[in-house]
């Protein structure tokens, strides 16, 4: 396992999420990559998108595979004008590189949103740090994650 790996792991055995994180041969960057190499449903997928404010926050958008973010959904939630991160924010913000956000273990303070409808499956598959990388989370350990944070942001 990589370093990126090892924080995600840490993290979820602090959080008592127990699951194991898969290495793969295959690179895993986008919802339908990950969903061809696990054997599962785009919209198990959960897609980890970093979108900066105008203020410079950080804002992960956590959504279904099959979902596409509705920014201006997204800016109403936060009060703020909501742009795409280019790569440079987002490793800055996470710690980690397009294609392997985590839902956890970031480097910085992110405020995160989750999309409601990854909570119609009883698993879904995350990224664990790298393009490569993913994690199976059951529903019950995602809403531990999400607390109070799930919203309808999508289009």
């Amino acid at each position: 396992m990589s370093t990126a790996n090892d924080r995600v792991k840490a993290k979820l055995d602090e959080l008592g999420i127990k699951t194991e994180i898969r290495i793969l041969e295959q690179d895993t960057r986008t919802a339908p990559q990950a969903a061809e190499v696990v054997g599962c449903d785009v919209g198990q997928i959960l897609k980890s998108l970093i979108f900066r404010t105008g203020s410079g926050r950080a804002l992960l958008a956590i959504t279904s595979g099959s979902n596409r973010v509705d920014v201006e959904r997204l800016k109403e939630l936060v009060g703020e004008t909501v742009l795409r991160a280019d790569a440079d924010f987002v490793r800055q913000a996470t710690g980690y590189a397009i294609g392997g956000v985590p839902p956890v273990g970031h480097s910085g303070p992110v405020e995160t949103f989750f999309d409601r409808d990854l909570f119609q499956h009883e698993t879904v598959w995350a990224a664990a740090g790298t393009p490569n990388s993913l994690f199976p989370i059951k529903r019950e350990d995602l809403s531990k994650l999400a607390g109070d944070r799930i919203f309808d942001f999508t289009e």
